[in-house]
């Protein structure tokens, strides 16, 4: 049978973080684990939450966005409303990224024009060193 609770650790373990990451995630109410005296016990939920978590991280979003991508998803609702919610989040943030990817390119080409000026001047020191 498949194991339906678990610990921090086991949680940790399998995905390859640290428990003071997944403390985070609980602080944020991502996760909301059953205690034991001090042991905290993750159930199925939490892990599956764990995982979304971590896929919707991977993709540049914030916990904020990734809670509130999770929690309509919990919560029963028009199926409908879920998508373009959805479609609305990911749209606005490849805008992000795209307006950022721009950012970077100008970044890019002006480091590019500073070094082949800073390599110009230095073969002109050289040469007139001789």
């Amino acid at each position: 049978m498949k194991n339906t609770s678990y610990t921090i650790s086991e949680l940790a373990t399998e995905y390859e973080i640290t428990p003071r990451t997944i403390r985070l995630y609980e602080e944020q109410g991502i996760l909301s684990p059953q205690r034991e005296g001090r042991r905290r016990i993750y159930s199925e939920r939490d892990r599956v939450r764990l995982r979304l978590t971590m896929r919707v991280r991977r993709l540049g979003m914030s916990l904020a966005e990734a809670r509130e991508l999770i929690d309509m998803y919990s919560n029963p609702q028009d199926e409908e409303h879920q998508l373009h919610t959805l479609l609305e989040r990911l749209q606005a943030h490849r805008d992000r990224l795209l307006a950022q990817h721009r950012d970077i390119e100008l970044t890019l080409t002006e480091i590019g024009r500073v070094h082949e000026q800073a390599q110009q001047a230095l073969s002109r020191l050289r040469q007139e060193r001789g």
